[in-house]
């Protein structure tokens, strides 16, 4: 498996999508029981295979990410080719930008001198997807890119 299975939620969300994946396989709801009792591992590769199908699907659509940490924001834009960073950092200890109160002082402050703003560009390895996937499985969420877009012309 590629990425990682979805989880219970995830195939209860989808449930429609899985039944049309099952019958592309020629598989029907019956055939479905019965694998899933009479050969549970062919229906853990069945479930396996259907979650990197949507998984891929997400990430081919994905255009920005966003990651929070206490004194950082972290924001990408997932461009064809690379990737663009723009890092925000609090260079105050005090301050919790994961916090309403903090993200409040944030938005008030961000010419003040404890504020710090970084921009990359990063290659993507041989697989763009996974890496995207990996930036997902340590926190970051995918977005629009509303706060990537704000900053990007706050700064540029």
């Amino acid at each position: 498996m590629k990425y990682r299975r979805l989880t219970k939620e995830q195939f209860e969300e989808l449930h429609h999508e899985f039944i049309n994946f099952l019958a592309t396989q020629s598989i029907t709801h019956d055939e479905w029981t019965n694998l899933k009792v009479n050969k549970p591992e062919l229906a853990e590769t069945e479930l396996d295979v259907f979650s990197d199908l949507i998984w891929e699907g997400v990430l081919n659509k994905a255009e920005y990410l966003e990651h929070f940490a206490p004194q950082h924001m972290y924001l990408f834009y997932l461009g064809e080719n690379n990737m663009q960073a723009i890092v925000v950092n609090v260079k105050n200890e005090a301050i919790d930008i994961t916090t309403q109160e903090g993200y409040d002082w944030l938005r008030e402050n961000l010419m003040d001198d404890s504020v710090e703003f970084l921009q990359a560009d990063k290659a993507y390895t041989d697989d763009k997807n996974l890496d995207k996937f990996k930036m997902i499985e340590q926190g970051a969420v995918i977005t629009k890119g509303e706060l990537f877009n704000y900053f990007n012309n706050l700064i540029n």
